[in-house]
């Protein structure tokens, strides 16, 4: 595909600065790009390299456009308008529609006549696949799950049974949608299982990262806001709700019955605890453990960065006394306190 600068600024509300005919065909980065190329800058850290880049165009700020040896698109946001331009160079890759031969779809599933079902993808009784849909091979959309309209299951994905999946959905390989959560009774020394009655219900505009699990609710359901983005490996327990807009990057884990706020931005490998309450527009910092609620928007963290070993091993061992150090902190000060209150007599 091919598409002049001038084309790309009308259909993204961008300005031009330079020739508007400059042809575009692929998006680069700024070191890697050639003729054709087009490319941006929205880290600070990469405008060392603005000014040798050999791209056709750069996407950039008005503040950055006097370095750029090119023409450029004007953005406020750069970063956005990349990923619109990428997405219109890059369409998603057509399908066929239609069954495979090599499919199993039981008696009493709905598909569209426009979705596709790939080989070895099974398709459960009472199952609903949306128009435009797309399952991949592998996939298995369990009895009663319902996919809306023009969502993608890459491969090796698996929806249990009555999973509610919304339009516009995108589901890479290895998720598990509606599994059993984590429900156990203690029984002397054993566990008994709580059976978890629950499903997951998914809305509209989601993304599900490769080999991210959602617990189905253990009586109500777990629930995923619209325009939620789940990056991969992550875990969310039975009855989490997660409010609209939020992302959640690789390898967190957000336990049982808590409740996230809309637009909140959850960095990797962060712990929240459960039943808990995390209001809208919270930031965690990466490595992030959370045991209590967070009721105001705000930035958190709680990991400590990285140090040299072996100072590191000391503070380590030394972390234990923290609380035995606060308490005669504290003792140290209430008896400074009396000293200078007895001198303060005295010199009456």
């Amino acid at each position: 595909m091919s598409v002049s600068l001038g084309d790309l600024a009308e259909r993204f509300g961008c300005e031009v600065r330079g020739d508007t005919d400059t042809r575009i065909t692929r998006v680069a980065t700024l070191v890697n790009a050639g003729p054709g190329c087009i490319t941006f800058l929205a880290n600070p850290a990469y405008r060392k390299f603005l000014k040798a880049t050999k791209a056709s165009a750069v996407i950039l700020a008005d503040s950055d456009v006097g370095e750029c040896p090119t023409p450029a698109l004007l953005a406020d946001n750069p970063y956005l308008i990349y990923a619109r331009v990428a997405t219109l160079l890059n369409p998603p890759a057509a399908f066929e529609p239609g069954v495979s031969q090599h499919a199993v779809v039981e008696a009493g599933a709905e598909i569209a006549a426009d979705a596709g079902v790939a080989h070895g993808a099974v398709i459960e009784q009472g199952a609903v696949i949306g128009a435009g849909s797309m399952v991949g091979p592998r996939c298995v959309v369990g009895r009663g799950a319902r996919i809306g309209r023009e969502c993608r299951l890459t491969a090796s994905v698996t929806l249990c049974h009555d999973v509610h999946l919304g339009d516009r959905c995108i589901v890479h390989p290895g998720a598990v949608i509606g599994a059993d959560g984590f429900g156990i009774a203690q029984d002397g020394e054993g566990w008994e299982k709580v059976p978890q009655l629950g499903s997951v219900r998914i809305g509209d505009d989601v993304e599900i990262g490769a080999n991210t699990t959602i617990d189905r609710g253990a009586i109500d359901d777990t629930v995923i806001g619209a325009g939620v983005k789940l990056d991969n490996q992550i875990q969310i327990g039975h009855n989490v709700q997660i409010g609209e807009h939020t992302v959640v990057a690789g390898c967190a884990g957000i336990s049982g019955s808590t409740s996230i706020g809309k637009r909140c931005m959850i960095a990797g490998a962060s712990g929240i605890a459960g039943h808990l309450e995390i209001a809208d527009d919270v930031i965690l910092l990466a490595a992030s453990v959370v045991l209590s609620s967070i009721p105001k928007p705000g930035v958190y963290a709680s990991s400590l960065t990285h140090d040299d070993a072996r100072r590191w091993r000391k503070n380590s061992a030394r972390f234990k006394y923290l609380d035995d150090m606060a308490r005669q902190t504290k003792r140290i000060e209430r008896d400074l306190e009396k000293v200078k209150k007895r001198l303060e007599q005295d010199d009456e």
